[in-house]
């Protein structure tokens, strides 16, 4: 009884703070609830190259990640037409960040001197964005300014080496969206890997020096994308469904509970308290991920309570059936719980799996369905394996079964009950009198 009044108190705990995430974190919504703001952009090919659709499926691949990197989910990026890409943003109004990311290459290039004509130009020397592992913001320790610090991969490591040993007591120029940003003389060989970009003489201010890390890091695409359509998209479906879904979940899970508590009494109510918790768990849960919610991952939330309920109908039959045959009320409740752990556990994996597979292949508006679907159905196992059985334990205890009608059952229904001694709980437990 001591373990189970502990695990109550856990369960009290979770509840709590449950409910302080529920109050201090926002509800981060889809798209098609709060709408959002739709792009579309054009692949735009260089010379005689020509847009593949390997080349199509590799940028859409990148703007998907550089959206990421906004820390905004839930977006649609889809073909549209052999060169155009239509993204999707949701509760997003001002575009200039988004479109940064979006719409800019992100070229940084380096140069060498040579003259021509008596004009000293600057040529391209292979090495670009593609060659960098990372770039990072700092300060020159001298003069105070904001610099960039690149560091290179290794391919890019070569390169560089090869072209400071070739360049020593010359200039090479570093070039940001073909504008000249820097042109430092090469005192010796740099071998490291490293290089930084000054700004020039003013240096960066602390915004532009930000946007050029931001970019450089969100990486190069692999064909230049021009954004030739931009636009503001009000919810399609809005505060309407919204309300509606809230209609909706209150009624389903109203009916849900007053069925528990009509056909299965006293363990129903139980069902019914432990349900609402399941509610309470998951909803803190999609707070704290977090996890942006769609209608289509609401309508996940709302099946998977179907689940929750469904593992507590397959516990209580299996414990009316056991206080049917005569065992006592200690003996049919745990196995009740322990009988029917496999078929839920087996129900439950399939459904997972599932949502794995529609998770990896899907849209991002079945991944929304997917995943939501997926926690709820974790969370609901132990809503109905943990707290549904320690409320049961707290509530009858090891006492008889006085009350048949307490579990929805007629007293003519209950065989006689076995005269025998559990001697030991785990016996008892999968129903072995001794």
């Amino acid at each position: 009884m001591k373990n189970k009044l502990i695990l109550f108190w856990v369960i009290v705990i979770l509840a709590i703070t449950s409910v302080a995430v529920i109050y201090k974190k926002p509800t981060k919504l889809g798209l098609d609830l709060v709408g959002g703001s739709r792009l579309v952009l054009e692949a735009q090919p260089s010379g005689n190259v020509q847009v593949t659709p390997d080349m199509m499926s590799s940028l859409q691949f990148a703007i998907e990640n550089r959206v990421n990197k906004l820390g905004v989910s839930e977006t649609v990026v889809q073909r549209a037409g052999e060169k155009r890409l239509v993204v999707e943003i949701p509760n997003v109004s001002d575009l200039n960040q988004a479109k940064a990311y979006l719409g800019e290459t992100a070229e940084l290039d380096f140069r060498k001197p040579v003259t021509k004509n008596g004009e000293t130009e600057w040529e391209a020397t292979g090495l670009t964005g593609k060659d960098l592992t990372r770039a990072n913001l700092s300060s020159n320790a001298q003069s105070g300014q904001w610099v960039v610090d690149l560091e290179f991969n290794l391919e890019g490591t070569k390169k560089f080496a090869e072209l400071t040993k070739k360049l020593v007591g010359q200039p090479m120029a570093i070039f940001f969206n073909n504008e000249l940003q820097s042109a430092p003389v090469i005192r010796e060989p740099i071998t490291g890997g490293r290089a930084q970009i000054s700004g020039g003489d003013n240096g960066f201010a602390i915004e532009e020096a930000r946007k050029m890390v931001d970019l450089l890091n969100a990486g190069a695409l692999p064909v230049p994308a021009k954004i030739i359509e931009e636009n503001t998209v009000g919810p399609t479906l809005g505060a309407d469904s919204i309300a509606k879904s809230k209609v909706a979940g209150v009624i389903g899970l109203g009916l849900v509970m007053i069925f528990m508590v009509l056909y299965y009494r006293a363990p129903g109510l139980i069902a019914d308290i432990a349900l609402c918790l399941y509610g309470l768990f998951l909803f803190a849960i999609f707070k704290a991920v977090p996890v942006t919610l769609t209608l289509a991952g609401i309508a996940g939330f709302i099946l998977s309570i179907g689940m929750a309920v469904d593992a507590n109908i397959l516990i209580f039959e299996r414990t009316k059936e056991e206080l049917r045959a005569g065992r006592t009320l200690f003996t049919a409740i745990n196995s009740g719980f322990d009988r029917a752990f496999t078929s839920i556990f087996d129900s439950n994996m399939t459904t997972i799996i599932t949502c794995a597979i529609l998770y990896c292949l899907g849209t991002s508006i079945v991944k929304g369905f997917a995943l939501t679907l997926a926690i709820g159905v974790i969370v609901s196992m132990f809503s109905a394996i943990t707290i549904t059985r320690n409320f049961m334990h707290l509530c009858f205890g090891t006492g008889k079964l006085k009350n048949p009608a307490l579990f929805g059952l007629k007293p003519e229904e209950i065989d006689s009950e076995y005269q025998a001694v559990e001697t030991k709980r785990e016996k008892a437990k999968f129903g072995i009198l001794d």
